[in-house]
Order: C-alpha cells, then sequence, then structure tokens
C-alpha cells in the first residue's frame, strides 16, 4: 500500500478488526474524512476469517461507489478492477482478483434475493448508515436475516457519521448489542457565518452572489451545496457570465465521470475552483482542496403522497446534523469557512437528523422485495419500520400490477419483477410487453432517468413518444436533446433488454401509450371538453398546455405529473386510442345501462367505463316494460303530475272526487297530487306498459283511467253529491269549481234576485262569487241573505252608478232574477 499520512480512523482499526473476528458485527462512527470508507475495508484484507472470500462495501450513491473505489486502488497502487472494483447497475470493474467490491444499494439486495447465503462473500460494511436510505435499511435488515438464519459467520459492519450508534447496535446484536467503536477525525476549526437572503431574493441569485463575494475576500477552493442540477446550471451561468476568476465545476450523479472527476480532483497549480455539488459531497465523497463551503441550506428529498399515488422530489430544509457535516467539508485541510445562506434563528427551528427515508418514499418496491424474500415486516431488523398505511397501499398497488396474488403470495409476474432494477410498475411494463418487450425497455430508461430534453417546461413537449424515437433512432435529433443524456438512456435500456432476456429489434414509438398503460393503469386519462383538459380515471384532473401535440388526443397515459393533488400539470404522456384501451383494460371495463332523462326525452344509455372514466356511451330510445314503466313514472311522480296529459274534462272529475274525500271521506277516494303521484305506477299501469316515453302518453284518456279507479256505485252517486252544474234563480246552468278548499259558483249577481239561499252540493252550500255586470267580482260569500240585508246597501250604490242601464233593487231577495 502507498504511504500516507496516517488518517484518523487508523487509530481504531485494531478495536474494528477485533470485534469482528470476536462478535462477527460492529457499529463504527467516525466524522467525515476520518477514512473509514477507503482505510477499515483495506486493514481487513489480511484477516483469516475472509477465507479467499470478499468484502462488500455498501454506499449509497453511484458517485461515491466509484470515487472510493478508486481511491482504495490508488492506495494499493493497482488499477480499479484489481483488489478493488466497484458495481453499480449500469457499470461494473472488477476482475477475477477483486477482494473488495464497493457496490451501490441496489446490487446488494440482489445478490441477496439471488442467494441469500452470499457464498463469496465474508464481509458486509454498511457505509453513510446514517443517510437513512429505503435501500441501506432494506438491505441491513436482509443481511441480518441471512446472518440469523443461513449465515452466522458473515460480518456485519454499520458505519456512519452521525447516527444513534447504541441503537444500531441493538438492532444488530438484539439483546446482545454488539461492540460500538467510535473514531475521531482530523478537522480544522470552521467559522460558521450566518447569510440569510433578503425576503425578495431569488436563492440562486443570492448563492451566486455569495460565491463572487468569498472569491474576492477568501483564499481556496470553494464548495456549494444546492438542491439539484437546475440550480447547478443556472449559478453557473451566472458566474460564468460575471467572469469569475474560478473554474466552475459540477458534481452530480448523471453528469460523465470525466466530469466528475475534474469536481473531485485537486485544482491545478495557481487555479481556484468552484464545486457546485447536491448532497452528494455531504459525507461518503471527499472533494480535495476545500477551504471554504457555501450552504444553500436545501436538498432534493423524495417524498410519497399517497392520496396521489406519486413521488416526486421536493426541496426541503436540510437537518441541522446535515448542515454539520457539509459545514466539516471546510476544515479538511485547515481551518475553514462555513457561509450558511439561512438564518441562525431558523436553523434552531431545524430536525436534528434526516428523517429515514422508509416513512417518506413509496413503498411499492420494498413491498417486493419483502414478498420476494418471504417474509413478513415484523420478522426483520428495521431501525424504523415502513408505516402501515403507506405498506399497504403498496401491497394493493402490486395486486393491480398483478406481482402479488389475493393472499399477498407473490406471482410469477411478481418474480419476474423483483429480478429487474426498477420500479414495480415500470418492471411490469416489461415484463407483460410481450412484442412490445424492447419498446417497454426504452420506455422504462426514460422514465428512470431524468428527461433527456432540456428547458422551461412551456418548451417541451410531453409525448413520451417523441423521446423514444431519440432512445431508439441513433440518428434521430431534437433541438431541446441533451447527447450525454440520450447516450446513457440508451445504455440503461440495452441493459435492461439484456437483463430480461429480450431482443433488440425494431420499436415503434407510436405504441409507447399502450406499453405505459402496464405501468400505470391508474393514469389513464380521458381529454373533457377544451384541448389541453383532462380526467384521469382516478376522478383527479390533469391539465397541459393547449399548443402541445398531444392536447387534442382523446386518450392518454400519463407518464409523469407534476405532483400536485388537484389539477395537476401532465409533464410526459403518451397516446393511446380507444381500441388499445379497450384491449388492455379488458377485465376492468365495466359495462353500465341505464335510462336517463335528456330533457323530457327518456334515453337508454349504455356506457362502458373504467373506473371514473367513460370510455363509450351509446343512447337508443328504450323499449317498453317494466323498467321503462318505472322511469317514466318515478318522473312522474317527481314532477307533480304536471307531465301528464290533463285535459278539463280530467281535471273536473279529479277535483270533484278530491272533494268529496275531503268532505265526506271514506269511501270517496284522495285524489290529489299528494295522493296519486306514489302510485302512478300502479293507476296507470295499463298506458305505461307500452310507453317508451312522455310523448307516448299524450294522447292517453285520463278522465278514463280515473273512471276505472271509482266503484260503480261511487260513479252513479257522484253527479247527485258533486255535480258538475247547479241550476240559479234565472234558469241557467252554471259550472262549480272544486279546485278551491271550497267549491266555487261564479254568477252575475241579477241572476240571484230573488233567493235567499244560494245552491248546495254535498249537502253544503256552494261559495257564491258573485259578478257585476262586466264579470268581476264584487262579493263572495255562503251566506246570500245576510249579504242582501247587510253589504249590499253599499254594493248597490257602487254599481248602480257604474251601471245605470241596470237594475239595482233594494231588496234583492224579493225581485225577480234576470238573466241580462
Amino acid at each position: 500500500m502507498q504511504s500516507a499520512d496516517p488518517l484518523p480512523i487508523e487509530a481504531v482499526v485494531p478495536e474494528v478488526r477485533a470485534a469482528l473476528r470476536e462478535r462477527g458485527a460492529a457499529v463504527l462512527t467516525a466524522p467525515p474524512g476520518s477514512g473509514k470508507t477507503t482505510i477499515v475495508p483495506l486493514r481487513l484484507l489480511d484477516e483469516p476469517w475472509l477465507a479467499g472470500r470478499k468484502i462488500v462495501v455498501l454506499e449509497p450513491r453511484r458517485l461515491a461507489t466509484r470515487a472510493a473505489a478508486r481511491w482504495m486502488a490508488h492506495l494499493l497502487g493497482e488499477e480499479v478492477g484489481s483488489t478493488v472494483g466497484y458495481v453499480t447497475r449500469t457499470d461494473r470493474r472488477t476482475g477475477p482478483a477483486t477482494r473488495i467490491e464497493v457496490v451501490t444499494e441496489g446490487v446488494l439486495t440482489r445478490r441477496l434475493q439471488r442467494d441469500a447465503e452470499l457464498p463469496d462473500t465474508a464481509a458486509v460494511l454498511f457505509d453513510e448508515l446514517h443517510e437513512r436510505n429505503l435501500q441501506t435499511d432494506l438491505g441491513l435488515a436482509l443481511a441480518l436475516d441471512a446472518r440469523r438464519v443461513l449465515r452466522p459467520d458473515l460480518r456485519v459492519l454499520a458505519m456512519s457519521a452521525t447516527i444513534d450508534a447504541e441503537r444500531v447496535a441493538r438492532l444488530i446484536g438484539g439483546d446482545d448489542p454488539v461492540p460500538v467503536i467510535a473514531g475521531d477525525a482530523r478537522v480544522h476549526p470552521v467559522d460558521v457565518r450566518w447569510v440569510p437572503p433578503g425576503r425578495q431574493t431569488r436563492m440562486d441569485g443570492h448563492v451566486a452572489a455569495t460565491i463572487r463575494k468569498v472569491l474576492a475576500a477568501e483564499r481556496g477552493d470553494v464548495l456549494v451545496f444546492v438542491p439539484g442540477m437546475g440550480e447547478m446550471r443556472r449559478i453557473e451561468r451566472e458566474l460564468v457570465d460575471a467572469g469569475v476568476a474560478a473554474d466552475v465545476r459540477l458534481l452530480h450523479g448523471s453528469l460523465p465521470f470525466a466530469e466528475q472527476d475534474a469536481a473531485i480532483a485537486p485544482s491545478p497549480p495557481g487555479r481556484r475552483k468552484v464545486v457546485l455539488a447536491t448532497d452528494i459531497a455531504e459525507t461518503s465523497l471527499t472533494v480535495e482542496g476545500i477551504r471554504v463551503v457555501i450552504d444553500s441550506g436545501l436538498a432534493r428529498k423524495p417524498r410519497f403522497d399517497a392520496r396521489t399515488g406519486m413521488t416526486r422530489l421536493r426541496t426541503v430544509p436540510i437537518s441541522r446534523a446535515s448542515a454539520d457535516q457539509r459545514a466539516g467539508r471546510a476544515g479538511r485541510i485547515e481551518p475553514g469557512i462555513a457561509y450558511r445562506l439561512w438564518s441562525k434563528l431558523e436553523h434552531g427551528g431545524r430536525n436534528r437528523h434526516i428523517a429515514p427515508e422508509i416513512a417518506e418514499v413509496d413503498l411499492a418496491g420494498f413491498a417486493l422485495e419483502l414478498a420476494a424474500w418471504g417474509s413478513e415486516v415484523e420478522e426483520l431488523s428495521f431501525l424504523d419500520p415502513p408505516p402501515r398505511r403507506a405498506l399497504e397501499e403498496a401491497r394493493r398497488l402490486l395486486e393491480q400490477l398483478g406481482a402479488l396474488d389475493a393472499d399477498g403470495r407473490m406471482t410469477i409476474s411478481g418474480g419476474l419483477m423483483a429480478t429487474l432494477p426498477l420500479h414495480p410498475r415500470l418492471a411490469r411494463m416489461v415484463v407483460d410487453a410481450g412484442p412490445d418487450a424492447a419498446l417497454a425497455c426504452v420506455v422504462a430508461a426514460l422514465l428512470d432517468d431524468r428527461d433527456v430534453l432540456r428547458g422551461h417546461p412551456n418548451e417541451l413537449p410531453a409525448d413520451l413518444a417523441v423521446r423514444v424515437r431519440l432512445i431508439a433512432d441513433p440518428g434521430g435529433r431534437h433541438p431541446r436533446a441533451v447527447g450525454p443524456a440520450i447516450g446513457r438512456v440508451r445504455d440503461t435500456a440495452r441493459d435492461l433488454a439484456r437483463r430480461a432476456g429480450v431482443g433488440w429489434g425494431a420499436i415503434d414509438a407510436d405504441r409507447a401509450g399502450t406499453v405505459l398503460a402496464l405501468a400505470y393503469p391508474d393514469r389513464l386519462a380521458l381529454r373533457r371538453g377544451s384541448p389541453g383538459r383532462f380526467q384521469l380515471r382516478t376522478r383527479t384532473t390533469a391539465w397541459m398546455p393547449d399548443s402541445d401535440a398531444l392536447a387534442a388526443e382523446r386518450f392518454l397515459v400519463v407518464g409523469d405529473l407534476d405532483g400536485k393533488r388537484k389539477d395537476a400539470r401532465i409533464r410526459l404522456a403518451a397516446a393511446i386510442d380507444a381500441e388499445h384501451v379497450l384491449t388492455a383494460f379488458a377485465h376492468e371495463v365495466d359495462e353500465r345501462a341505464e335510462l336517463v332523462w335528456e330533457g323530457d326525452r327518456l334515453v337508454d344509455r349504455t356506457e362502458q367505463r373504467l373506473g371514473g372514466l367513460v370510455l363509450r356511451t351509446v343512447d337508443r330510445r328504450p323499449d317498453p316494460g317494466p323498467r321503462t314503466a318505472a322511469a317514466i313514472a318515478t318522473r312522474i311522480g317527481n314532477r307533480g303530475m304536471r307531465d301528464l296529459p290533463w285535459t278539463p274534462a280530467a281535471l273536473e272529475l279529479r277535483t270533484r272526487v278530491t272533494y268529496l274525500h275531503r268532505t265526506l271521506g271514506d269511501p270517496w277516494p284522495d285524489w290529489s297530487d299528494r295522493a296519486l303521484a306514489p302510485g302512478v305506477a300502479g293507476w296507470l299501469a295499463g298506458p305505461l306498459a307500452t310507453a317508451t316515453g312522455l310523448d307516448d302518453l299524450s294522447g292517453i284518456d285520463l278522465r278514463g283511467v280515473l273512471l276505472q279507479l271509482l266503484d260503480r256505485r261511487l260513479i252513479a252517486e257522484l253527479d247527485a253529491l258533486a255535480p258538475t252544474h247547479v241550476e240559479v234563480p234565472s234558469g241557467r246552468r252554471l259550472p262549480v269549481d272544486y279546485s278551491t278548499e271550497a267549491p266555487v259558483l261564479s254568477v252575475r249577481v241579477q241572476e240571484m234576485y230573488g233567493a235567499t239561499d244560494g245552491p248546495s252540493v254535498a249537502g253544503r252550500p256552494l261559495r257564491l262569487e258573485l259578478l257585476s255586470p262586466a264579470n268581476r267580482p264584487i262579493q263572495i260569500t255562503q251566506d246570500l241573505a245576510g249579504f242582501w240585508a247587510g253589504s249590499w246597501g253599499e254594493v248597490r250604490k257602487e254599481m248602480a252608478g257604474r251601471y245605470p242601464k241596470h237594475d239595482w233593487p233594494e231588496n234583492p231577495a224579493t225581485a225577480p232574477p234576470s238573466r241580462k
């Protein structure tokens, strides 16, 4: 091994060796920069318990995996791939002589699932355990289960900068906690300065301005922590435009290896550098030569929303522990300075530690891994158990995708899905795509990476097929395409095809929607009204600019939304035609027939539904029958029977019988709206039996229908008790109005001269509406004699003045009646 100044971790290496030799497991805590990631694995190479097997070092990130392997190989004076190698999902550098493998989290999980005994592995070192990534927690739980059941000789070392070491020691050792070993770091003092932005200051601008001030006032290289690539690019542009006297480097896992290496490497003599990095540079990765740290205090973290079923990267404030680790990067080589771009008061309100991912991300992949392992979550050792509701939601999704059966057991498809390094949605798409499997691999690679098109969302097409063509056709071009991203996604797609045993043949980008529906059956969307407005089958709404090429499509399958719970923006989607929808979702399509009213028209409507989406509607005139009769009867009853063809004769009969019921009671029936409406289907059964709508009832004889409801004896008595007309003293027969509470007879006052009593019906006097010669009411009374003896005098004077040609006797009770 090449000589170098001994790192602080060397002091505790003997304790680590002893603990692994005697107990087989330990917890090692040491600050960033102490050398635990690279020195400890190397110092274990001559341990007798290795016996020709490997040491596997688990790193949370691909960039850190590669960097750690390269540095260990450098210390041995070798190339990567000899004694020390690395394995990521898309890259491998190992050889026959490799004894230390640095791997990413998913690689370890895949190996455990393939063979839980890990026959070629003697020890697993979990680095940066404090980051609490879901895959790290899962990998540790599976390794501990394998150690307990199959491999008691498997060594396990948990390494962390900041974590509750005693809690981890109990997790690994149970009632007999494993040893906890604490190492120191050679850390110089760091002067922390608080530089919060102004109220209206944009974060990117504040970071760029702080960098310019630091370059002018301080010496040494600068490490800047920002949330993501978008912020990096904007800040880089501002610095370059300002002509800063430093090399601006970006450090991000999506960048080419050469750019990553340039960011990590020491600056050339006489040059300064500004490294813009995410939290990847917080712990497991060392950036050489840094003296000043500028910390935005933000990070991009995955957050799962059970209500939308989506995981989105959200920008969140970092914890106090993360801030301390970032600041510590400034004190690795000499006393340094850390600028925190938030207030000291706000700092005190931040969380102390990083929240575990297991509590905040989508657990579908986690649930699939548990099913493949064959254990319940309660049987495994987790620092924090998964939230019950989130785990139940994950299992429901796996059932919907066909990975689990109704009893929660893994299906054949689920077993195939578990072998692919993809989210279960995307894995299901690859497994079940059939002849479109190569297309499914391209779509999966596109969705599993950053968008290969860059620019403002309003400038980018939402169409997934556009991106598929760029990947499938090496000669494809697009003004917004990013060449390295396209190459990376193409390599990932080919690797997925290799893993899935899929041939790389012709790819039809126009079938992207059909393939995408396998991954996102819950994100089928139907256009509603104007272009760009869509409803998902979950009944939520979504939109895209009406200028987008997909805006006018009837059906879309949505691959990416902006995460809003209501009216989310569609960022990525693919068109699918109606026939493919019916084919793809045939087992879920529900055909529903119902009678509905379109105005006054009854329609027999057949709908094909998928969840909240109406895929197809067919309207026709209904056939006569009980179903139709019931719908018409309900409509008539609900609208107070005003939809029936009430002729004057029918209304007259109805009001006479209703009056007799009100006056005499039984056996006279109640024919009021309130009484007749509930029984329409019965008393109108004959006409309803052949009706197909209200118009078929327009010609029925309602009077005849009602008469059939009366007993014959009542019909015989009806005219005597409630006659339609009565004779008045003038000799005329006048109609009686039974529509009011008391029947009314409207008659000119002259025709009632000579009488002291009015006509009666059903033994009760009629209410007389006495009219003037102009047929206007001058008195309403049931006491004719009282009227003659009382107010007639005043009425007589007024009427005589108005109608002098008519007879207005002083005593009308004795005057002869007149029709004039």
